[in-house]
């Protein structure tokens, strides 16, 4: 409301207006941020359930205490310690410990994995690369962190085998192999040696040593095979199947 002036007094001209806007800032954060921010809030809460855990992963790396110890700069005692459950290392502990299984602190206590349980359905398996000629696989575990298992279906044509050109190189030192015939017959030539499996037939050796899978029959052939990594060291051996010769060389 305006108010009026004196008698006779020209109008008054209309005053500046001021308009006060309040604003609510909100900081951006980045999404990794804050997903760190989480794993941290999360993390020390979990901690000290991992001792199983590390003494899974260091036995599946084929390691000792006193191993892990040296890589880790985490002492023996300690770790026996963490192992059995009787304490909760603090997180650059376990960031250490981490580190002396080749993880991140995140994938020793899981924090980057959806779930206990993944499903990979049929329509989602990886499909491998372009291999050997007459030879296909798809990967059938999904792509976790941290995991030191991989299973794959492969189908050999007759007359086909593993390891050309597209297949997987050789696997790194300490793996271990098991692979289980579905259907048909197949040749395992490991380190020199011959193997013929037929359906049914499941066999374990050592993946670190020069092999390949061979289809003599004339039907396809089909095989299921799990890589697990970083295991002790054992000579090849069958559950079916027996050597029959040397190759040469």
């Amino acid at each position: 409301m305006r108010l009026p002036g004196p008698p006779n007094s020209p109008p008054r001209p209309p005053g500046p207006l001021y308009v006060i806007a309040y604003v609510c800032m909100a900081p951006s954060v980045d999404a990794a941020d804050a997903q760190e921010r989480a794993d941290a809030q999360r993390a020390p809460e979990m901690v000290g359930a991992i001792g199983s855990r590390v003494h899974a992963l260091r036995d599946a790396m084929g390691l000792s205490l006193r191993d892990l110890a040296e890589r880790s700069g985490v002492s023996a005692p300690m770790l026996s310690q963490v192992e059995r459950g009787e304490t909760s290392p603090t997180l650059q502990v376990a960031s250490r410990i981490a580190a002396g299984l080749e993880l991140r602190l995140s994938q020793l206590l899981r924090l980057d994995e959806g779930g206990a349980v993944t499903v990979v359905r049929r329509a989602e398996r990886r499909k491998g690369p372009a291999g050997a000629r007459g030879h296909r696989y798809e990967i059938l575990t999904p792509p976790l962190p941290g995991q030191r298992a991989e299973l794959s279906r492969h189908t050999l044509a007759s007359g086909a085998k593993t390891g050309g050109a597209g297949d997987p190189p050789m696997h790194e030192p300490g793996s271990r192999e098991t692979a289980v015939v579905e259907a048909g017959q197949l040749t395992l030539l490991c380190d020199g040696a011959r193997y013929e499996l037929a359906a049914g037939d499941c066999v374990t050796f050592d993946a670190d040593l020069p092999h390949h899978f061979e289809n003599p029959g004339p039907d396809e052939a089909t095989l299921l095979a799990i890589v697990s990594a970083g295991l002790r060291r054992s000579p090849c051996s069958t559950r079916s199947g027996r050597p029959t010769r040397s190759l040469p060389g």
